[in-house]
């Protein structure tokens, strides 16, 4: 008892504080905005739920977050085949009658379990990050070596596929992202990023061909076409059309946060939240959440430059790829600049697998730092 009182004190000192105070005033946000979407009846698809459970969210999320931070990572890693039974097995029951989508369309991303619904590839992603770090890890210096490229390149396609094959492109892209980025940092060799950049019009030919369906083409070329784009001002341009009149009219302060006059754009309480954020608290408000991300990102990356090992840097690199990447993707679905592929801010936004996933995430990267020595281990002792 005297043992594990000791331990969690050191744990408790440990903490990144700041990192924890960044990730929970992103979600009392995110509830405060879903708040006053519901207060200023924006539309008639966001409840009182929404933002109970952002709130309920944030602090399972917390919970999670802390519990996962005292078990130390390499005990994380080694049982890493669990996390992908997980990460798949989720996917796979998609395929079931318990899958999902939105109605007429042929994307079926979510599990409804009757009193609950989640989504399969925010964990996918989560558990992606432990499988692939130990990956690298175990390879070290050889993973430029054929073989062992091969093998990380196959690891990498196992979940895309997955995803593919449900016609989330979204979290494809995310998830392709943080594997070039864990590769990059890795060591891989210039020769090879040679290559796979001089691949992109290959995969972008065969992707447009003989993957995308209509509507997936349709998206991109509104945002190229200015024809194409006035053709559908009211049908697949309409969202973000009105997404854009949106932040425009919040000017630099915004509308103000109740009693305003709102503008309608769907999907406001998920994806297009940083939409609502513009019109309402402006370009200072939507700077201010971008600071906001900004500085959990800068928080990850402090704690990645004190791994004491590849594993563990290699999983904060892993996590602070699943902020980066969601964020610009987000921002640049809001503000036209990328076509609608369905990825919502980090923790901000209604969304509890999301939440959840990201809070998942900071906890490898709490784990990292709490065990950045020899001298303190949680549950878990390294062989010498």
């Amino acid at each position: 008892m005297k043992r594990l009182l000791r331990y969690s004190l050191i744990y408790f000192k440990r903490l990144d504080k700041l990192l924890i105070l960044l990730c929970l005033s992103a979600c009392f946000f995110s509830a405060y905005m879903l708040y006053g979407m519901v207060q200023n009846e924006v539309s008639a698809f966001v409840f009182e739920r929404h933002y109970k459970m952002q709130l309920a969210m944030a602090f399972v999320g917390l919970f999670a977050a802390l519990v996962l931070g005292a078990i130390n990572y390499k005990l994380i890693s080694k049982f890493w085949y669990l996390g992908a039974v997980c990460g798949v097995g989720l996917m796979l029951l998609l395929f079931t009658p318990l899958g999902v989508g939105p109605q007429g369309s042929e994307e079926i991303n979510w599990l409804n379990f009757g009193f609950t619904t989640i989504q399969p590839s925010e964990f996918l992603k989560f558990f992606y990050v432990i499988t692939f770090s130990t990956h690298l890890a175990k390879a070290g210096k050889r993973m430029n070596q054929i073989p062992h490229l091969a093998l990380l390149f196959a690891h990498a396609a196992c979940p895309m596929l997955l995803l593919l094959s449900r016609g989330d492109f979204g979290t494809t892209l995310v998830v392709m992202l943080i594997t070039f980025t864990m590769l990059f940092i890795a060591g891989l060799w210039w020769r090879y990023v040679a290559a796979i950049i001089a691949m992109i019009p290959v995969v972008a030919f065969v992707m447009w061909n003989y993957v995308f369906r209509n509507y997936h083409k349709l998206r991109i070329l509104i945002l190229i076409d200015e024809e194409i784009r006035e053709a559908e001002m009211l049908g697949f341009f309409n969202q973000q059309y009105r997404s854009l009149l949106a932040i425009g009219s919040g000017e630099l302060t915004g509308r103000g946060l109740f009693g305003g006059e709102y503008i309608y754009v769907p999907e406001y309480q998920t994806d297009f939240i940083f939409s609502y954020i513009g019109m309402t608290l402006g370009f200072v408000g939507c700077v201010s959440v971008l600071g906001l991300i900004m500085f959990i990102l800068i928080r990850i990356l402090a704690n990645c430059l004190i791994a004491k090992d590849t594993l563990g840097k290699y999983m904060c690199v892993g996590v602070f790829a699943m902020f980066l990447y969601n964020t610009i993707i987000n921002v640049g679905m809001t503000l036209a600049v990328m076509p609608v592929i369905g990825q919502p801010l980090p923790l901000i936004g209604a969304g509890g697998s999301s939440v959840l996933a990201y809070f998942l995430g900071i906890g490898l990267v709490l784990s990292v730092r709490a065990h950045k020595d020899k001298k303190y281990h949680m549950f878990y002792t390294e062989k010498e």
